[in-house]
């Protein structure tokens, strides 16, 4: 396969996977902001310091925050990269580069859902019909990953594909925990407290992973639990440990394919035996922040390694 077209593959599930997690983020901002008292405006810098679009928002509007521009500059705003609208263009864009490499199905999937968002954020989205709008979102995402599944062959289209899909996703599930942990709370007095569980349950949910892990550990969160769930636990498809592996397996099928082992496949080894070295204990004991910067960075690295060593550029 051409660099150029596994880099295009890479993109366009990454872009997607973007939009869905950023309708994850303002949801879980929504819900977070619920829970404190007075103004909820200052809520808002914690989830773009999730999303790592804070800075460029400072630069647009002059650090002043306020509910409606922070959504606004997330959903539709030109002037962020990370933008749903953007991210959603991106990936199109990088599906048209790709053309002949997809199935119509999946082709015609990104298609609509761009036709879809990019008239749903056409306008700024009312208060009233936001909750369907980030429905929209989340659907027409999991409508491409259905049409990925279902219609295109397992070969080396559909693992960078997937490698793209889950280096997005374990690298927004870190930060949606750093964020939580490092961020959110007011004080370590709230460590704890109603107010710090109400914010680990919203945590759950803005990862659709609620349900699982009542199933899992039952009907109380404890946020230790809640953090092993979301690192450890590999039945959880959007723990860290799940999508480095998924990375780690789908790396696995290309060395196969191609028959020659990259520096990438030793990076991705090497991150799914330090994910998975440590308990949840020890990672707290050290520092959840400190071991969730680690596995961003690490991640990072990972990423640029697989466009080094597929010649994504070429």
């Amino acid at each position: 396969m051409l660099g150029k077209t596994a880099g295009g593959l890479f993109w366009m599930f990454r872009y997607l996977e973007r939009s869905e997690n950023t309708a994850r983020l303002i949801e879980a901002g929504l819900r977070i902001a619920l829970t404190r008292s007075g103004s909820t405006d200052e809520e808002w810098i914690s989830v773009m310091q999730t999303a790592a679009v804070l800075d460029g928002y400072n630069v647009a509007y002059d650090s002043v925050v306020t509910r409606d521009q922070v959504i606004d500059w997330m959903l539709r705003d030109r002037d962020n990269p990370s933008s749903v609208l953007n991210a959603v263009e991106y990936a199109r864009n990088n599906a048209k580069t790709v053309r002949t490499a997809l199935t119509r199905e999946v082709w015609e999937a990104v298609n609509e859902c761009w036709m879809s968002l990019k008239s749903a954020l056409a306008r700024k989205v009312a208060e009233r019909d936001l909750p369907h709008v980030l429905q929209l979102i989340r659907q027409r995402s999991a409508y491409v990953r259905g049409a990925l599944h279902g219609t295109m062959l397992r070969n080396d289209i559909y693992n960078f594909a997937r490698i793209g899909t889950f280096s997005e996703r374990a690298d927004n599930t870190a930060r949606i925990l750093d964020v939580k942990y490092y961020v959110l709370l007011p004080s370590a007095m709230a460590v704890g407290s109603s107010l710090d569980n109400v914010q680990w349950q919203t945590i759950l949910r803005s990862v659709s992973a609620e349900g699982g892990f009542q199933m899992a550990y039952g009907q109380d969160p404890r946020p230790r639990e809640i953090a092993q769930f979301l690192i450890l636990d590999r039945r959880m498809p959007r723990s860290l440990a799940f999508c480095i592996e998924k990375m780690r397996a789908n790396l696995g099928y290309l060395m196969s394919d191609y028959q020659t082992r990259l520096p990438c496949h030793d990076l991705a080894e090497k991150l799914a035996l330090q994910t998975m070295q440590s308990s949840i204990d020890e990672i707290f004991d050290t520092g959840l922040h400190e071991y969730i910067q680690l596995f961003l960075e690490d991640n990072a690295l990972l990423g640029q390694q697989i466009e080094v060593d597929y010649r994504f550029t070429q």
